[in-house]
């Protein structure tokens, strides 16, 4: 009698006969011939939903194939990624990962589905992301200071949102607090695009949201952006303070982009899959359209992105605890 094979234990099990340095060049040969799906693990209209829609449009002209943007939210980005953990690995599902997925969420949730690590191959960091403090154009402060003196005056009346628990909304909230000595309400939802929404509208006060989401809503006066988060100005808001400027010295918080495959996946379709992305990213026209978000491309080797993965998880797991933040 047979056992049915799955392609996952398929691909093990030639690796484990010494076959898979045969079957994986002829899989890299013909891939891609059908379409790729990209999953973003968080809701439509986020930083990291934009950044993959610009990059996979790019890699679709490239590649022949079409590359899927699949929105999969949930539990802090975690959804999404498990699946791609859990997905066979052969190049067509891929995951555009964040600080939040191998950062932050092994770092706050006290048992996660998968390995940051172990359970991924890591293809390229496409880009980094700065954050900016949006504010509701209905909030009375005007800066910073304004609005840590507000806070201070009205303690719980107000609140942040964050595209959901564990995200780098949620932590810079939470950061914010701490070194401010102030307290605010946090509410998640299912994603930034929603979150920002509501600041917009004025049900929410606030978000310490990805400088890409809130790029448009800033510009167009729909809401104010304080100060930028990183230790430097972005070029895209020349005239917007960072934070320390603004007067809150050694805050600093930024996000990332990063594609990722199942671990397994032949080293010949990591390779391609680096050399397209990393082109898509990197071409004239797309590296201007991140600009113009204020994301930094970069555009790395598999091993930095291994490297970048480890030292950002290390970097963490003390800011985690420090700010309290602790999900089951």
């Amino acid at each position: 009698m047979t056992t049915p094979f799955t392609r996952r234990a398929l691909l093990a099990a030639t690796a484990a006969l010494g076959l898979g340095g045969m079957a994986a060049p002829a899989l890299a040969q013909n891939f891609p011939n059908r379409p790729i799906t990209m999953v973003v693990p968080f809701a439509a209209g986020g930083g990291t939903d934009i950044a993959a829609r610009i990059i996979g449009q790019k890699m679709t002209e490239m590649l022949g194939q079409n590359v899927i943007i699949e929105n999969v939210a949930g539990a802090g980005g975690n959804v999404g990624t498990n699946r791609v953990a859990k997905a066979a690995p052969d190049g067509y599902t891929i995951l555009m990962g964040t600080i939040s997925t191998h950062a932050i969420n092994p770092a706050v949730f006290k048992s996660m589905p998968h390995d940051p690590v172990k359970d991924f191959a890591p293809i390229s960091l496409l880009a980094l992301v700065p954050s900016v403090l949006t504010v509701s154009n209905d909030f009375p402060a005007k800066n910073v200071k304004e609005l840590i003196e507000r806070l201070k005056a009205e303690p719980d009346k107000h609140a942040y949102a964050s595209s959901g628990v564990a995200t780098p909304q949620h932590l810079g909230g939470e950061l914010f607090k701490t070194m401010t000595g102030t307290k605010m309400t946090h509410i998640p939802y299912r994603g930034g695009g929603p979150a920002l929404q509501d600041v917009v509208s004025g049900k929410v006060a606030m978000i310490f949201d990805n400088l890409p989401s809130s790029a448009e809503m800033i510009r167009t006066g729909k809401a104010r952006g304080f100060a930028v988060t990183t230790k430097t100005r972005s070029p895209a808001f020349p005239d917007m303070p960072t934070m320390e400027e603004a007067g809150l010295p050694g805050y600093e918080i930024y996000s990332w982009n990063a594609l990722f495959a199942p671990a397994g996946t032949p080293k010949e379709v990591i390779a391609k899959l680096n050399e397209v992305a990393n082109k898509a990213a990197q071409d004239p026209v797309i590296s201007k359209r991140l600009a113009d978000l204020s994301a930094v491309v970069v555009g790395s080797t598999p091993e930095a992105l291994a490297e970048h993965v480890k030292s950002e998880i290390a970097k963490w797991g003390p800011i985690a605890k420090a700010t309290g933040a602790q999900i089951e």
